[in-house]
Order: structure tokens, then sequence, then C-alpha cells
């Protein structure tokens, strides 16, 4: 039975789309989707890579077949037929792929968009010679000049440096008088990079801010609202946390791949980024920008856990904090004395106090 080559076409087009649609959602490529902005990329991430799997299919499926099919056969010396285009085909070959980069233009943007990449009022409310040329949310470094910061209400970099400098933490921590905050550079760049609120919660405040530090080769993180500075970055589920950082030497980048949120540190800005942590685990922050040789090893544990664990955590990191102080003024007081009365909230045991005291003397 010869079947005509439209149903053919039919068959192939069918069996194309529902492998690239089954594949696009069952790749398997992605880390655990830790945040709820991770779902909006990961959607984005599946639709292209639906869109690659089905194109790879007919590019590769008609190469194979045209191999096959007009391949030369032995003793034929005759010339190929006198093919010299075909204008229907060439227009659909490229109107075809200028749709499919344009939609996924718009899709990424609306993406970009809903996880707070991009925010009108920092255009809004720049000054007009810097409307034209500020992109809100994008990563570029601008030329840091001399002028020292001054109280311009445009110097939206120096305000948000400030903001994070009332942490004490923060403050000892940051270089400020090497690498301070600069004030704003006109007709040059951003004022920083950002990736804020979601436009559902534009306008209001995160329910937690943290402070982040890069500096060769380590993240520094501070907690303005108990004082704890850590090596760690620990975050409740469900509560949406706003990174402010910086950096001490040179361009480091926060990155969680689960979070599916990368943000640049700059020497002299100050970059936010804003996320809500959905699924508790142990994660990775890694810096991915080559920031020197042991570039490698600049990671440190990222955790998110339940608001009760959270609070438990603060409460051990606060009373640590609060022993190495006070046994480095008063000798007398050793760590296990300074312990005792939050035994009860540490969950600690009196013989491991025992122990502690034994071994302090």
């Amino acid at each position: 039975m010869n079947i005509p080559s439209s149903i053919w076409t039919l068959i192939i087009g069918i069996v194309v789309t529902i492998v690239s649609l089954w594949y696009g959602q069952n790749h398997g490529l992605l880390p655990t989707a830790a945040s709820d902005e991770a779902e909006l990329v990961d959607g984005l991430f599946n639709a292209m890579l639906t869109i690659s799997t089905g194109l790879f299919l007919i590019v590769e499926g008609a190469l194979i077949y045209s191999a096959i099919r007009f391949r030369r056969r032995p003793d034929d010396n005759s010339d190929g037929p006198p093919i010299f285009g075909n204008i229907p085909l060439e227009i659909l070959w490229t109107a075809v792929p200028a749709i499919i980069v344009l939609g996924i233009a718009i899709y990424s943007f609306d993406v970009y968009n809903s996880i707070g990449g991009f925010n009108p009022h920092d255009v809004h409310d720049a000054p007009i010679g810097e409307q034209a040329v500020r992109m809100p949310g994008a990563a570029i470094a601008a030329t840091l000049n001399d002028t020292p910061p001054s109280a311009d209400p445009s110097n939206l970099n120096q305000d948000k440096s400030d903001a994070a400098m009332q942490d004490p933490g923060t403050a000892e921590i940051r270089n400020a008088d090497q690498i301070p905050q600069k004030r704003n550079a006109p007709g040059v760049g951003v004022v920083s990079p950002t990736i804020g609120s979601s436009p559902d919660r534009e306008g209001t405040s995160p329910a937690l801010t943290i402070n982040v530090t890069g500096l060769q080769y380590a993240w520094i993180i501070t907690y303005p609202d108990t004082g704890i500075t850590t090596g760690e970055l620990h975050v409740p589920v469900g509560r949406e946390v706003q990174i402010s950082m910086t950096a001490n030497d040179v361009i480091h980048a926060f990155w969680v791949p689960e979070l599916r949120l990368k943000q640049d540190a700059i020497p002299g800005r100050q970059s936010e980024i804003r996320f809500t942590p959905k699924t508790l685990g142990e994660y990775k922050l890694i810096c991915a920008e080559l920031c020197g040789p042991y570039h490698g090893a600049m990671n440190t544990q990222f955790v998110i856990e339940t608001p009760e664990a959270f609070e438990q955590w603060q409460q051990e990191q606060v009373a640590i904090s609060n022993s190495q102080q006070l046994v480095a003024v008063n000798t007398a007081v050793s760590p296990a004395e300074f312990l005792a009365p939050y035994i009860s909230d540490l969950g600690i045991q009196p013989e491991t106090l025992h122990q502690i005291h034994h071994n302090h003397h």
C-alpha cells in the first residue's frame, strides 16, 4: 500500500511533537527547585528544551533521511536534477525561527518581570540624563568615579550602602575605607544590579533581610535583626528573603543553582536579590564569577529550614557569639558557666556543660 507523503508528514509531526513534549517535561537536567521563583525559570527552560528537541529531531531526521534516500548508487554517474531554489520553503524556514525567537523573548521577559527583575520605577525615578542608559536589573558594572558620596537624593546606591552598614557586623566585615560605596555614575550605568520583589509584592518589605559580603575566597553573612555574623546562609522556608550584597576586592557572583537566581557582588556597588524559599534542604552557595586562583573553593552551605529550626539556629548563634564576647572580656567566666542559662533553649544536656567546664579547666 502506497501511503501519501502528506500522511507520512502528519504522522512524523505527531511523533515529533509527542516526543518533544515528553522530553521537555521529563529531562531531569535541573536540580531541585528550592524557591518560588525557580518554578517560573523551570517553565521557561522546559519550553525552550521542548522547542529545541523538536527542531533537533526534524533537522537531524531530514539529514539522515536525505543521506539514505538520495545516496549515490553503484554505477550511477548521472547528474542531479537542476533545482535552483524554492521560494515558499525559504520563506517558511525564515519565518518559523523568527516567530520562535520572538515568542521565547516575550516569554523570557515575562519571567524576568515576574521574579522582580524589571521595575519601571527605576527608570521613571532616575534623573533625565540617566533614563536612556539605565537598564534596571542588568548586571552592568559602571565605571566608578572619584567623587565622594553626597546627600544627593538620586544617589540610591549610597542610600542602600548606608542602610546595610547600619548592621555592626556588616560595617566590621566590609572594607568601606578602601572600597567605598561610590555615588551613582551619571550616564554610564545602573545604580546596582537588582532582582527585586515580584509585582504582587511590590511596595512590601521583605520578611527577612540579610547582608552578604564576598571576598577572596569566602562569603561573610550578617543578620541585621540579630547581629549574627557567620559563614553559612540559613533562611526559613516560606518567608521572602532579601539579600543585600557587595564585594571587598573583586567581582564575585552569588549563585545557588536550586534558586535559579544569580547576582553579581560588585566592589563599590550595593546589589540586591529577593527570593522565597520553598523546599527544605541543604544546598551550596557558590561564587559563579572567576575571582582568583582559589575561586573553585569559594562556596558555603545554604540551608532552607523550618521557621522553628531557623529560630533555634539563631538562638544558638546569638548564645555562641555572646559567650565568645563575654569570655574575651571576662576570663573569670567559662563558656560552660555562660551557657548554663541557655541549656533548655538550646537542647544542651547538663552533662555536656560539665564536659565543657572540665575541658576549660
